[in-house]
């Protein structure tokens, strides 16, 4: 497993022009959170330090072949004294298979501040770790992650918030110690936060078979944070129909500040198990 700062470390190619590379996979197509972090770190290439991301938006347009590197081409959408906005397409074999827009902004310390507060859960350490839970099916997708601790709230033990559909929490971490680079972190949680979160939108459908792909993301960075530091993803899923699920995700440090809100909407198309059985031979 590569650690996350090879996978992040993406090459310039040319101006506003950036390789990433590829890394042995089980999986049938490239993880998302490894092509919305290598086109996160693309974008801030070309942006002054001064400037943070504060939020990105991205789609997924054609699955990414995971032994294949894909090239990122960063436009200067705007420059301006406290925002910068850049927009990055990431292509393999000349076809887009990324696309996103992504926000910097100087941060101003004047204004007002509140947040939600944390959910109450289980302590990380008292959780199983995933890998001695997990079907084969999820040992090879977590195989991928070998570098990530994730520890899943049982349904049991999940607090129930009344109306909402569907609910999951997951604690996770990187597991080495990271420099003290918030850039790399931020990049880092980019590529975290496409981890479990599609599946908070079956913890209503267990015994469902679903082919399932993330179609669209966007995020938001709210607070400095660690990602070699527990945090807790509170997931919901607040609609399902039509094929496709919508997830929605809050993380919070281990402290109880929330430092980053996602959305996504995945694909969740039912399949017959000999289509399933298919997909897991394909994914194999």
């Amino acid at each position: 497993m590569a650690s996350i700062e090879e996978i992040l470390a993406v090459e310039r190619i040319d101006n506003d022009i950036y390789r990433g590379g590829s890394f042995p996979s089980q999986l049938r197509r490239t993880f998302g959170g490894q092509v919305a972090g290598q086109a996160l770190v693309s974008a801030t290439r070309t942006v002054d330090r001064e400037y943070a991301v504060h939020s990105l938006h991205g789609y997924f347009l054609r699955p990414g072949k995971p032994d294949k590197p894909a090239v990122f081409m960063v436009d200067r959408i705007r420059d301006g004294r406290s925002f910068v906005t850049r927009r990055v397409t990431g292509v393999q074999d000349g076809e887009a298979i990324f696309s996103m827009s992504a926000s910097f902004h100087i941060t101003d310390d004047h204004g007002p501040d509140h947040q939600d507060a944390m959910p109450k859960v289980p302590d990380p350490d008292s959780l199983p770790d995933r890998r001695d839970t997990a079907t084969e099916s999820q040992k090879m997708l977590l195989a991928e992650w070998a570098n990530f601790d994730i520890r899943i709230v049982d349904q049991s033990e999940t607090a129930r918030m009344p109306g909402l559909a569907a609910q999951q929490r997951v604690w996770f971490k990187y597991k080495n110690s990271l420099p003290d680079d918030h850039l790399l972190h931020v990049c880092t949680l980019a590529y975290m936060s496409d981890m479990t979160l599609l599946g908070s939108s079956m913890t209503v459908h267990p015994d469902a078979r679903t082919q399932n792909a993330s179609l669209d993301h966007a995020m938001w960075f709210l607070r400095p944070f660690r990602t070699d530091d527990w945090l807790l993803y509170d997931q919901t899923s607040p609609s399902a129909g039509g094929g496709r699920a919508l997830t929605q995700g809050r993380i919070f440090d281990r402290s109880g500040r929330l430092v980053a809100a996602v959305t996504q909407e995945g694909l969740t198309r039912s399949v017959d198990s000999d289509s399933a059985a298919s997909i897991m031979r394909q994914a194999q």
